[in-house]
């Protein structure tokens, strides 16, 4: 850089030009001039000290300006450094005279500056240096001769010069491949909410909560005498709802976002390098788990576009496993999953060939877009036209097994009918027994009786009551790429490669007398038998309407779990995106509110909660074990941070009751995992396989790079029976599965539980939200299927809060916020009892010709408005930075209403049968078929289907109605009307009343299908009983009210 030292100036003179002077050290050090005009000198008027600059540029050597060429000179400059090249430009003060003839000079004009840069002489070719002089000032391009000339620049990524090598010590043990290596990439990244978003989202919710706090006080103090009882019961509920509202809010206090790295991921396990010479994948192997039970409300075909969207992920095919569990032991599910891998073989190859998205066939060809945008391979159309048609041929195969599988058992049977009563003749001397009967087996393709449960349920055949089967039905795929060729039968697969992962269809055993554990069962019973066939160490669990949406998606979840500290996530939870949801999504079926805003909070904390599908377990994680490195929250809020100590293992011999006291349950390590040793054997190396890459210091707990190249081994008769027997009903027996090992079991909501334990002992989990959805599925847009489903989920919520799994008696891994969380999910169905209460009092207001204060003051009024802008200040910021819509954000508040006084109460209720009396509660599997009617997908949304939830919020509806007619009636006929108590009440009313209008849409079935009778009648039984209350409860003509005359008290 150049330096400068202007002098000090009393004068505003004008200032002539800045002076330039060249010049170049030689090999001895000095400085020598390359100007030849030595001096400059400026006098006159305009000679100020303060008005022109000089500087001395040093050169390096060039062509024509050679160290040894020079005479040298006599003495070094003041100030010199002793090394050449740590300051090319010097002040005036450090200018150097050079020695040899030449003659000294000044500048007397202010117009010599340029003359003098036009008078160097630096190269021998007076045509390059022309056009080395820079346009504009004329200055020599020192950069250009650099460029031009070839000169050294040194050594780094962006030049190297092999014989300068040693001059900076490398001594030729560094080459320019050593710059060429790309630098350490962290494969995730934290995206923080923008301050201007989240700082005043927590202003508003601490000025929020003092405003509530300061209205409770007021109403406290201020009781209405004329209706105590009324203002009692509303200033509980409404306590109950800051309590409520503020559970919700605290843990959203630190939402976040995230971004992964799919190319960094792609360099480090998939790229050749010294550790991976061959380029193989390095990747560690994904076991995904589909579960269904019922082929009737799970259709065949919806599964089977799921498995087919898995087999055709974009992930290394020798890494993926996919494994179905069948809790139904139907034949024909299994015999659809046989015709989704037959048709596989060309559907995979096909997505592969040309990039497809999605991978579903279903969903691919019913996309509304241009199917050629972005295809450029001009065999696409035709691939696409013969893959279209077999596709249509695979889903008219599956429409047809159940017919198939009928007449195939029917043949078979009357076979077997007749050999039967052949040697029944022959035994019982030519006439048939009484007695004798043939039963209806279902029989396989292969001529042999299925193991599973048949048409004509019989002992050891029936749901409940079947032998466990497994079958793998493709292989494990070879190590190496096996690629297609042109085959005019098929498509034209060169240079495609063909193989498909490992598929197996899963159905455990059941027996009568043993508690199966429903879906939580099942789904250990799928992690026994996958740890004995592949052991992949990461699990991927989707419902059987849930498919892969975005072919990478398990990449995208594989960045978290292989990066830095990836090693102590327990599991990836990615949103749930819904399909078919009418427009209007009436009943907040997408529940983007949850699935955007409070999981992207809870990412900010300890991680999401699980909610059932669409996540990525580590296996080792799924076993009970503690994470490495875990930490302790200590404090009243958790606040100090501390290594958690270790835990230390018992002796299996001690009993549980030996447990120490200060050890929680949860912290005790698992130890028992049933009597295979081939299962306990690969815990182990689960664990190992599941930890990140140790290619960086700051990567604790990794293995080491192309640890995992080795093929996996082809599978073999003893170890198909051994997986076999881990799905058998009794192997669970005294052992720990469900207590502290795999799901969790005794809650409806297996899925929260499991979670919950996971953080409990102190992992951590990660939210990933892919740009391309990562996962769709199906949601019940029918109102009943709908409460039906909360209601489950709401039980499940009642369980948790009067079990041990109560957040309030969680360790000390668990953080505070995060406590509060799932507190949270056990507490909300309470919140009914007060809601219920709530939404009848605008009617008890009305009917009683009173309010919850005793009049509309200015105070009361305040505090209202105050509350409500923040609330209303709060849910925009959120809807900001959680990016829902505001018409999602309303939908779900009035489905909040509807579910609360419907599905959340009777939950409340089954849950205190359940802990005070012991009744069981059953649920009926939620329906993932189509409707009936073909020309209208949403046919489902306007058919009705009574159930008792639907009374609580139909009374609700009847009794507010009826209310507003009284109050408007009774208003209007006093002496002297008291609009302030009416408006109060009306306006509280259309509150329930607009949270209820998509129930009371629901109930009308179809739009103009309501009878125009119904009306009517309801219109004169408003009227007749509002006159009937009028004249047993006649209006008071008392003008001496606190409130009279619909006056406004302040």
């Amino acid at each position: 850089m150049a330096t400068s030292i202007p002098n000090k100036s009393s004068s505003n003179a004008t200032r002539p030009p800045q002076a330039v002077k060249f010049a170049r050290r030689t090999s001895s050090g000095r400085v020598m001039s390359l100007s030849r005009d030595d001096d400059i000198d400026i006098s006159g008027d305009l000679s100020n000290q303060n008005d022109y600059i000089n500087y001395t540029v040093l050169m390096p050597p060039t062509p024509d300006n050679q160290p040894g060429s020079e005479p040298s000179s006599d003495s070094k400059p003041e100030g010199q450094q002793g090394t050449y090249g740590t300051s090319r430009f010097t002040s005036d003060s450090q200018r150097m005279r050079s020695r040899g003839g030449e003659e000294e000079g000044g500048v007397n004009e202010p117009g010599m500056g340029a003359k003098l840069d036009r008078r160097i002489s630096v190269m021998k070719s007076a045509d390059n240096k022309s056009m080395l002089l820079r346009s504009q000032t004329g200055d020599f391009d020192h950069n250009r001769w650099l460029f031009e000339s070839k000169a050294r620049y040194g050594i780094g990524n962006a030049f190297w010069q092999e014989d300068d090598g040693d001059q900076y010590g490398t001594d030729g043990g560094v080459t320019m491949s050593d710059f060429m290596d790309k630098p350490w990439k962290p494969l995730t990244r934290k995206v923080k909410v923008p301050p201007g978003i989240l700082s005043p989202y927590r202003l508003l919710i601490v000025i929020r909560l003092v405003a509530l706090f300061l209205f409770l006080a007021w109403r406290w103090r201020n009781p209405n005498p004329d209706a105590v009882w009324l203002w009692g019961i509303s200033i509980v509920c409404e306590c109950w709802f800051a309590f409520s509202w503020l559970l919700d809010i605290l843990p959203k206090l630190n939402p976040i976002n995230r971004a992964t790295d799919l190319a960094a991921l792609h360099d480090k396990f998939e790229q050749p390098s010294p550790s991976n010479p061959t380029g193989h994948s390095d990747l560690p192997g994904v076991d995904v788990f589909v579960s269904t039970a019922d082929p009737e409300k799970e259709p065949p075909l919806v599964t089977a576009n799921t498995i087919l969207s898995i087999l055709s992920a974009n992930y290394p095919v020798e890494k993926l496993s996919c494994y179905i569990s069948d809790d139904g032991g139907a034949i024909l599910t299994f015999e659809a999953m046989a015709e989704a891998v037959r048709f596989a073989e060309v559907w995979v190859p096909f997505c592969r060939k040309h990039d497809i998205e999605p991978r579903n066939p279903d969903s691919y060809f019913n996309l509304k877009t241009d199917p050629t945008k972005n295809k450029k391979r001009p065999d696409f159309v035709k691939d696409r036209r013969w893959i279209k048609r077999e596709y249509d041929e695979f889903k008219v195969r599956i429409n047809g097994l159940p017919e198939v599988i009928r007449k195939r058992s029917e043949m078979y049977n009357s076979r077997e009918a007749t050999k039967e009563k052949r040697l029944a003749k022959e035994k019982n001397g030519g006439s048939l027994p009484p007695d004798f009967k043939v039963e209806k087996a279902t029989w396989m393709a292969d001529g042999t009786h299925w193991p599973g449960t048949w048409f004509n349920p019989i002992a050891d055949h029936s749901k409940g009551d079947h032998a466990g089967i497994l079958q793998v039905m493709s292989k494990v795929p070879d190590y190496e790429l096996v690629m297609g060729h042109p085959d005019e039968k098929k498509l034209d697969f060169t240079g495609v490669d063909i193989r498909i992962p490992m598929f197996s269809y899963v159905s455990r055993e059941k027996r009568p007398g043993f508690d199966h554990n429903k879906k939580a069962g099942a789904m250990n019973g799928l992690v026994r038998a996958s740890a004995i066939l592949s052991n992949g160490p990461f699990i991927l669990n989707l419902d059987c309407d849930h498919y892969i949406y975005n072919s990478l998606a398990i990449k995208e979840g594989m960045c978290f779990m292989m990066d830095r500290g990836g090693d102590r996530i327990c599991y990836i939870q990615f949103p749930q995106r819904f399909e078919g949801i009418d427009p209007s999504d009436r009943y907040a079926n997408h529940n983007t509110v949850f699935f955007d805003g409070s999981m992207r909070a809870l990412d900010g904390l300890q991680g999401p909660v699980y909610v059932g599908t669409g996540c990525m377990f580590r296996r080792y994680a799924l076993y009970g074990f503690h994470p490495p490195r875990a930490n302790e929250y200590l404090g009243m809020f958790g606040q100090i941070k501390a290594p958690a100590p270790s835990v230390p293992n018992k002796p299996q011999s001690e009993e549980d009751e030996s447990q120490l006291l200060n050890v929680h349950p949860d912290l005790d390590l698992p130890r028992k995992f049933g009597n295979s040793t081939m299962f306990i054997e690969s815990i182990a190396v689960a664990e190992f396989q599941g930890r990140p890459l140790a290619d960086h210091a700051s990567v604790k707990n990794g293995r080491p790079p192309g640890a995992l190249l080795a093929p996996r081994p082809p599978l073999d008769a003893p170890t198909v029976a051994e997986a076999v027997a881990v799905i058998s009903c009794w192997y669970e027996d005294k052992t720990e599965w469900g207590e502290k090992v795999g799901w969790i079991y005794g809650s409806v909501t297996e899925d929260v539980v499991t979670g919950y334990r996971m953080h409990n002992r102190g992992w951590r989990s990660i939210y990933c939200v892919t740009k391309r959805d990562a996962f769709r599925g199906t949601a019940p847009i029918n109102l009943t299927d709908r409460l039906h489903q909360v209601l489950r989920w709401a039980t499940g919520s009642v369980e948790i809060f009067f079990s041990r799994n109560n957040p309030l008696l969680a360790t000390r891994r668990l953080k505070f916020l995060q406590r509060i969380a799932y507190l949270n999910v056990g507490f909300y169905p309470f919140t009914s009892i007060f809601l219920v209460v709530y939404c009848f009092l605008p009617a008890l207001s009305l009917f009683s010709g009173q309010f919850i204060v005793q009049g509309l003051n200015v105070a009361f009024l305040f505090y209202l408005l105050i509350i409500t802008l923040t609330l209303t200040l709060i849910s925009l910021l959120e809807v900001k930075w959680s990016g829902i819509g505001l018409e999602e954000w309303w939908r779900n508040e009035q489905f909040w209403v509807i579910g609360g006084t419907s599905a959340h109460l009777v939950a409340v209720i089954q849950g205190l049968l359940k802990v005070v009396a012991g009744i069981e509660i059953s649920f009926t599997l939620t329906s993932k078929s189509a409707g009936e009617d073909e020309d209208d997908i949403y046919a489902d949304l306007y058919l009705v289907k009574w159930t008792s939830l639907f009374i609580m919020p139909l009374t609700i509806i009847i009794v507010n109605l009826v209310a507003v007619v009284i109050g408007f009636s009774r208003t209007i006929y006093s002496v002297i009307p008291q609009w302030n108590k009416l408006f109060g009440g009306l306006f509280f009313s259309f509150w329930v009343l607009c949270h209820m209008y998509p129930f009371a849409k629901g109930l009308m079935g179809r739009r103009g299908r309501v009878p125009t009778i119904v009306y009517v009648w309801s219109g004169l039984v408003s009227i007749t009983v509002s006159l009937l209350w009028i004249s047993i409860s006649p209006p008071d003509g008392n003008t001496s009210s606190s409130a009279g005359g619909g006056s406004v008290q302040v």
